[in-house]
């Protein structure tokens, strides 16, 4: 299971920064509900990590702002 929650969240270390933005410390406790939450925001089946990290990439790229706030906001409500 361990192995298996650090794949998915594989690319969380390329956007420690945008965690900090939104002011979401990341435990081994919520990394799987983040992850839920970064692929309910970009739209890509929870299985797909490839493709979710390929279009969190993009999104950060055209507005990180936009994301960051979208990423606060959601978390909130699951928090």
């Amino acid at each position: 299971m361990a192995a298996e929650v650090a794949c998915v969240t594989c690319y969380f270390r390329h956007i420690k920064h945008v965690f900090e933005k939104a002011e979401i410390e990341i435990t081994n406790a919520n990394k799987q509900e983040v992850d839920r939450i970064i692929h309910g925001i970009v739209g890509v089946k929870y299985s797909n990590r490839p493709d979710t990290w390929r279009e969190v990439k993009k999104r950060i790229a055209e507005n990180e702002e936009d994301f960051v706030s979208k990423l606060r906001e959601e978390w909130k409500k699951h928090a």
